[in-house]
């Protein structure tokens, strides 16, 4: 029989104050039952002698500080697991929200988790393929990474979400692949839009989702991602599963986490959030890895909005920090109507050289990558002093580079919602673009390779160069 507590003694927010407590463990849950047997959970978050501060899930509206009872359950929040996560969609704290039955768990996970011994972790060097050419082709996500996604307010990064989470494969080898999505803060018709791709495309037989909607209680927002999480170590390393976990908006996240710490009265950081917000998102970002002598992984592409398009706001500041790279949406790229709008240039994958190559993807992916970059890195400039000098002042090579720049946007960049590349098909389109560049100029692939890869010109065939060789 659960002790019960009848000495709340303060209110504030989704915060409740309980006097008189004895042995309650940080995190632990905890029931508080008010008048006509309405029961909200909740969980500590301090403990200060007889004292308990705890964090209700469903709000603190209709709570009564005389007659509610509080009874701390000896446990921490908790997700049943078994192999029937597959398919379904739950809330923020993992109750079906899709019809179907309940879990029958075969185990039940603390939320919390583990951290992976950095001794323990393998290296990540294996290619995922997105079906996005700027992703596979330039900024690789490799198998067991955390690659970020940099969007704003109004751009396409749902539908980005949706897409790589249906077209996302491991190439070569017949693997079981999950996708774990977890969406925090959402409106209902993001929901609805989330929910219908999913079952209209079938992905949702290979997926768990989590949705946390906008009216849902702030502090649930905190528990999603942790329950997604969960159920992805379970499939990745008890079901050996290769698993994609796809978190948006961390941005809802942390604002959730700020709107707890000013309940809290803690000390505000950096624009009002909390100064362990470093600490709290790499708890995150974290569980995702490869461990040695285990088949499965965890690949995480967290997707966060950063608040006026500002890099140096403390959500993507931190989260760049800790992750290992990142994927930026490029506003000017979006109203020239190109999908998806990732900028090129500040995007960055840092294992992005251990995923490709020869057995891997292809032997020229890093050369090719690399005269991609480089480039439209030059287009671009030209673009800028064409702004400022008008075009007829720029030498004929830069003409060439500033027609290459905006082909590379028209082709590469762009492609369709439902448009599924194969890294073969992404390597020869950019073969096709660099084959509009003078040869003096292409100084990052190898004359074996342009003998190899690079399609002939017409200009070529007039002048009687023989054939590249077959691909």
């Amino acid at each position: 029989m659960l002790k019960e507590y009848l000495t709340v003694t303060e209110v504030a927010g989704p915060l409740l104050l309980v006097e008189k407590v004895e042995n309650v463990k940080y995190e632990e849950l905890v029931e508080v039952e008010l008048p006509g047997d309405d029961i909200r959970l909740g969980k500590v978050l301090e403990v200060s002698g007889d004292t308990a501060l705890i964090q209700l899930f469903g709000g603190s509206a209709g709570v009564n500080i005389f007659n509610s009872r509080v009874r701390f359950l000896g446990k921490g929040v908790e997700l049943g697991v078994s192999p029937d996560l597959l398919g379904r969609v739950f809330d923020g704290l993992g109750r079906p929200i899709d019809g179907g039955p309940k879990i029958i768990p075969q185990k039940r996970l603390d939320i919390s988790g583990n951290p992976i011994n950095p001794y323990a972790r393998n290296y990540p060097s294996e290619f995922i393929q997105t079906g996005i050419s700027t992703i596979d082709g330039l900024n690789t996500l490799v198998r067991g990474q955390k690659l970020p996604i940099f969007s704003g307010a109004g751009l396409p990064h749902p539908r980005m979400a949706t897409q790589i989470a249906r077209q996302a494969k491991v190439l070569g080898k017949q693997e079981n692949f999950a996708v774990v999505f977890a969406a925090m803060g959402i409106t209902f018709e993001e929901y609805d839009f989330f929910r219908r791709d999913f079952q209209s495309t079938g992905a949702i037989e290979r997926a768990v989702l989590f949705i946390n909607l906008a009216d849902d209680p702030a502090v649930e927002r905190i528990a999603t991602p942790r329950m997604a999480l969960t159920a992805a170590e379970y499939l990745a390393f008890d079901l050996d599963m290769h698993v994609l976990v796809i978190l948006t908006d961390m941005t809802n996240y942390c604002e959730a986490l700020r709107e707890v710490s000013a309940a809290r009265k803690e000390i505000p950081g950096r624009r009002g959030y909390p100064g362990y917000l470093y600490t709290d998102l790499s708890t995150i970002y974290e569980r995702a890895g490869r461990i040695k002598g285990k088949p499965g992984s965890i690949t995480q592409i967290p997707i966060l909005t950063m608040p006026e398009d500002d890099k140096t706001h403390p959500i993507p500041d931190l989260t760049g920090y800790i992750t290992e790279g990142q994927l930026i949406m490029g506003r000017p790229l979006h109203q020239k109507g190109l999908y998806p709008p990732l900028d090129v240039l500040p995007c960055l994958s840092r294992l992005r050289d251990k995923g490709i190559g020869e057995g891997k993807t292809r032997d020229d992916h890093a050369g090719l990558s690399n005269q991609l970059f480089a480039a439209y890195a030059r287009g671009k400039e030209a673009e800028e002093l064409a702004v400022i000098l008008g075009e007829a002042a720029l030498s004929e090579a830069d003409k060439v580079f500033l027609k290459f720049a905006a082909a590379f946007e028209q082709e590469f960049v762009n492609q369709g919602y439902h448009e599924d590349r194969s890294i073969e098909e992404t390597l020869n389109l950019g073969w096709k673009l660099i084959s509009m560049l003078p040869r003096a100029e292409l100084k990052r692939v190898s004359s074996e390779e342009i003998a190899k890869y690079m399609p002939r010109t017409e200009e070529a065939q007039t002048a009687g160069e023989p054939p590249a060789s077959a691909n």
